[in-house]
């Protein structure tokens, strides 16, 4: 079949750059060889928040008289939160289905594979093997669990962030190798359930790429909650000969060697890109260290040929990958999309407290020479907070001294997720400092932080 255009892969990326392509009026083809949705609907950004709601609703439970209500004693359910988990990513994938049907865009169930002259192989569960062409190809088959050659994910003792989304039975002691969003977020979910946790991070703390105070919070924060954190640490081997497994952990400054035994080790190390036996190398597509070089509109070095999403250079996020594929499919339209700001991203951990960040930190800022302003408002300050019961954490802003430019912010707390995109709107439209200081900001919210903090980086905060 011949299309304008066919779209290797069907998640966050894929689909919305499928859908777009549709709305644009262009004959599209979409080839998957899973799940639609990808990872982030069936294994990752959406079945994850399942769980760890299911956490946050038993953890709610179990402090009920917090709140002045007395229950009886709740036990979690560890076989029906991972059922939980499945039903809401099931559901999603049938709406990107509907969604599909509505824009009148074809699927093609299995693998692809690119071709000269601009075709696609696809290569279907059976072996039966089809030839579509297409004036343009986006690939966007996304990213796998990265693994280490000393620690191999075997799926059983040894696993990545799939499995550990449906494990048939909950372990009694489970180590997580990485402090990262999948890290932390799945440390959450089986603390919270009773499962003793360790988690290893070979640089200095919790989500060691967000801002430091931030970093220090959530470790703090994870230590009082019972989970063993091991900062500053390598895993030197896993011994998994036995019933369960032996992680052997090396400290970075005295060289001091700790083995911790654990039912199951999950391993939380990043993504890695899908590039492989997809065609690059019979197309001749330049790559750098196992992803695609693009250019700002994400065109290869091959006339007709894109990559977005975790594919290409840059987070491997699902909204960058959305981004990316809209901005792509409109340059193929003719139309003339802004080149995606990536120093304008957000980034979310939707452990509890949340964290959520964008632009520069603290130090970053002053590296790149900034003479800057820091606020920050504690959620302790806060009276929504202290009326939900929930004052961990605070609002960090940053701003440039001589033009108030709203440099970067950085939150850990409740709903911060949903609280992030005011600075991002914010940044986008050059908004400065004493601009947020003066939109008022509704009370009592957990948002009205963000006006607080930029009121305390210009001395005029009332309520600290």
């Amino acid at each position: 079949m011949s299309f304008d255009l066919i779209v290797i892969g069907s998640g966050p990326g894929g689909y919305v750059a499928a859908i777009r392509a549709s709305q644009l009026g262009m004959k599209v083809a979409v080839v998957e060889r899973e799940s639609l949705g990808g990872i982030c609907l069936n294994w990752g950004c959406i079945p994850t928040k399942a769980l760890l709601k299911s956490a946050q609703v038993f953890n709610y439970i179990q402090h009920a008289e917090d709140y002045g209500i007395k229950v009886s004693k709740a036990e979690a359910d560890f076989n029906g939160m991972i059922d939980r988990s499945r039903g809401v990513a099931d559901g999603m994938s049938k709406g990107i289905n509907f969604l599909f049907k509505k824009n009148k865009i074809t699927v093609i169930n299995g693998h692809g594979k690119l071709l000269r002259g601009k075709k696609v192989e696809v290569t279907d569960a059976d072996g039966k093997v089809t030839t579509h062409d297409a004036q343009h190809i986006i690939i966007a088959t996304g990213g796998r669990a990265r693994q280490f050659p000393n620690m191999p994910i075997d799926g059983e003792k040894i696993i990545g962030y799939r499995k550990a989304m449906s494990l048939a039975k909950q372990p009694k002691k489970m180590v997580v190798i990485g402090a990262g969003a999948i890290g932390v977020e799945f440390a959450y979910f089986y603390n919270a359930i009773g499962t003793e946790v360790t988690i290893i991070e070979y640089m200095h703390g919790l989500v060691p790429r967000e801002d430091k105070d931030v970093s220090k919070e959530l470790t703090k924060i994870y230590k009082k909650m019972g989970v063993k954190v091991m900062a500053n640490s390598a895993v030197q081997s896993i011994d998994t000969s036995g019933k369960g497994c032996k992680v052997l952990v090396k400290a970075n400054k005295d060289g001091k060697e700790t083995t911790i035994d654990c039912d199951v080790v999950l391993s939380a190390v990043g993504v890695t890109p899908n590039t492989e036996n997809i065609g690059l190398e019979t197309l001749g597509i330049h790559t750098e260290k196992g992803l695609i070089n693009v250019d700002e509109f994400y065109r290869t070095n091959v006339p007709g040929v894109y990559a977005i999403g975790d594919v290409v250079k840059g987070p491997a996020l699902a909204h960058v990958a959305s981004a990316e594929g809209i901005t792509c499919v409109e340059k193929i339209a003719g139309h003339h999309p802004e080149p995606i700001d990536y120093n304008n991203i957000p980034g979310c951990t939707y452990c509890s407290p949340e964290v959520a960040s964008v632009g520069y930190t603290e130090e970053a800022a002053k590296e790149a020479g900034y003479d800057i302003k820091v606020g920050k408002f504690p959620f302790t300050a806060s009276g929504k907070a202290s009326a939900a019961g929930a004052k961990e954490g605070f609002v960090k802003v940053i701003f440039d001294a001589k033009y108030g430019e709203f440099l970067g912010a950085h939150m850990i707390g409740m709903n911060v997720t949903e609280m992030i995109a005011e600075v991002v709107a914010a940044r986008k439209l050059e908004t400065t400092g004493h601009e947020i200081i003066k939109a008022i900001h509704p009370h009592p919210t957990m948002s009205e932080a963000v006006m607080e903090a930029a009121a305390a980086a210009y001395d005029e905060v009332i309520h600290l």
